[in-house]
């Protein structure tokens, strides 16, 4: 993880950390392992093709910054489509309104001729059932004209509300059509360029976590089934031997299985262990993130008894945050 140049007061405690694994007092463990970190892929939700990446491999991005960008013109188009069909049916939906006031005072006047006519028909002689029952013939009618156009209305509220729906889903397609970092991390890997045509879950980008960083190191079961959850340990790492990082235990696996090839020992290698997570706290990842490195190689150490006491070389040591461990390369002041 921490790498960089050291100095000649270091390499006492280099060596002793190469060296010291087989004077490890009781009470630790130690394990093989790599720097490693959670990635994360940035893909497209929809089939389209790639207009714009606006991150390279090891950029450092914030957590929704936007990274690239898909092709929007069909989508822009369909969107257009959609508001036009979502303004005619608002304009249907006025119309049946309309029809429907207009039923409304048919079935009024309708209701009121009746009744004129029915009054009239037990004092005149001259209103015959016949005009009466022509006049209640009028009202039903009336009524089926006036749910009919009830009916339109809901037809067109209806239509209005698809149209809503429709509207909505492209513009959340449009949206998503703009890919943003799920979470802040360092670009890993770009995995695809402008103008190429991605499907539905087409990889973009892999991000890498930087807030959380760990090595996995497989220890066997006597072993293993001491390390409590949040056990202390310290990663030492090949590339940067001075320095000792502070982790702690964060996984333990419930099931024990063949450690992998990269073990070299023989006699670990063929028997069974626990895979176990070494985790560095995300506050101090935060202070040495320029440093982070994934993939190099280490040991990391881990206090299996809480009255072991760390041995002075497994201490902790770590080079002076957010400072460049490069020599500088300004010229030398001349002589003269």
């Amino acid at each position: 993880m921490f790498v960089g140049g050291g100095n000649l007061q270091t390499l006492a405690g280099a060596v002793q950390n190469l060296l010291g694994d087989a004077a490890l007092p009781d009470g630790f463990a130690v394990g093989n392992g790599r720097i490693e970190a959670t990635e994360v892929d940035v893909a497209t939700k929809l089939a389209g093709r790639l207009a714009e990446v606006r991150v390279q491999e090891g950029d450092r991005v914030e957590q929704g910054q936007v990274v690239a960008v898909l092709d929007t013109d069909a989508l822009e188009a369909l969107q257009r489509q959609v508001r036009a069909e979502l303004r005619q049916a608002e304009q249907e939906r006025q119309h049946a309104l309309a029809v429907v006031e207009q039923r409304e005072s048919e079935l009024d006047f309708a209701r009121r001729d009746l009744d004129r006519l029915q009054r009239l028909s037990r004092t005149d002689q001259f209103v015959s059932e016949e005009q009466v029952d022509q006049a209640r013939t009028g009202v039903r009618s009336a009524e089926a004209a006036l749910w009919a156009s009830r009916v339109q209305v809901a037809a067109a509220e209806a239509a209005i509300e698809a149209a809503q729906a429709g509207l909505e889903r492209v513009e959340v397609d449009i949206a998503d059509s703009t890919l943003r970092a799920p979470r802040g991390g360092r670009v890993l890997y770009r995995l695809a360029e402008p103008g190429e045509v991605l499907g539905v879950g087409g990889k973009v980008l892999t991000l890498l976590d930087l807030g959380d960083v760990y090595m996995v190191i497989f220890l066997p079961t006597p072993a293993a089934g001491r390390v409590p959850l949040g056990a202390p340990a310290r990663i030492v790492l090949d590339a940067a031997p001075e320095y000792v990082v502070p982790a702690e235990v964060s996984f333990v696996a419930p099931r024990a299985q063949f450690t992998p090839k990269q073990v070299e020992t023989q006699s670990v290698r063929e028997s069974l262990a626990f895979r176990v997570k070494v985790r560095i706290a995300p506050d101090l990842l935060a202070r040495y993130e320029t440093l982070v490195k994934t993939g190099l190689p280490g040991v990391a150490y881990v206090q299996l008894s809480p009255d072991a006491s760390w041995p002075e070389h497994l201490e902790p040591r770590l080079p002076p945050p957010r400072s460049s461990l490069w020599p500088s390369t300004s010229p030398a002041p001349s002589s003269d």
